[in-house]
């Protein structure tokens, strides 16, 4: 199977969601977000800088459910230019995209 190249904009959305996971962590460590998800840390580590800009959907889910963050607040964050995106505070699970 030939996988297609990303579309400029699928990177920058994938860029956008590791940038979105990595404030959400905070303090915590990579290893322990990455256990806690039981995904591998250098998942966790490609999702993280914009290696992987397309995650499984399971995985980002268990990564978003030890992070504190709803679904729909982090595809509402990915999917905006990145002016209109306020910082993540773990724990916010609001069903509203995230407004400064």
């Amino acid at each position: 199977m030939v996988r297609l190249p990303l579309t400029p904009e699928e990177v920058e959305r994938g860029q956008r969601l590791g940038a979105l996971l990595r404030r959400a962590r905070g303090e915590r460590s990579m290893l322990d977000v990455a256990l806690d998800a039981h995904v591998s840390p250098e998942t966790l580590r490609k999702i993280e800088s914009g290696r992987v800009a397309t995650p499984s959907f399971p995985t980002i889910a268990a990564i978003a459910d030890v992070l504190g963050l709803s679904l729909d607040a982090v595809w509402a964050d990915i999917s905006r230019p990145e002016d209109e995106i306020a910082p993540v505070r773990a724990g916010h699970r609001a069903r509203e995209p995230l407004t400064a």
